[in-house]
């Protein structure tokens, strides 16, 4: 795809999303704290976000998360869906419900601490943030 450098999606293994797998897709993240970055092509801070997460690969990959990506620029109902105004975006999931967003790269600290805050409501909710029965 012109414009766009995938690296970062094959050394994080993230998994393209769409419209129409995106629900589908996030539920194979089974109790992994999931992450999908939304992004655009020839978006400038998109590019810059994707290397400076190569540059902490290691510090990235510690975080133990399940990552996704979509090309919101190309599925706009995505975009719409989840109300973005701009891009780099991140949000978290586990167990199917949103936790989380990260708008923008922010470096490392701030990301860790956006993941920290995710697990923080799994945690709260005893692990179990998806649908429950007889909800």
């Amino acid at each position: 795809m012109k414009g766009v450098d995938g690296t970062a999606f094959e050394v994080f293994s993230m998994h393209a999303l769409s419209a129409a797998t995106f629900d589908e897709a996030l539920r194979t993240a089974g109790d992994d704290l999931a992450v999908v970055f939304f992004w655009g092509v020839d978006c400038f801070n998109c590019e810059v976000a994707k290397k400076a997460m190569l540059a902490q690969r290691e510090a990235i990959e510690a975080l133990g998360l399940r990552w996704f990506h979509a090309n919101v620029y190309a599925d706009m109902a995505l975009g719409r869906r989840f109300a973005l105004h701009g891009v780099p975006t991140f949000f978290f999931f586990h167990a199917g419900k949103k936790l989380g967003r990260a708008t923008g790269w922010q470096g490392l600290p701030q990301f860790r601490l956006a993941v920290a805050a995710a697990r923080e409501k799994i945690a709260a909710a005893g692990g179990k943030t998806g649908l429950q029965e007889g909800s």
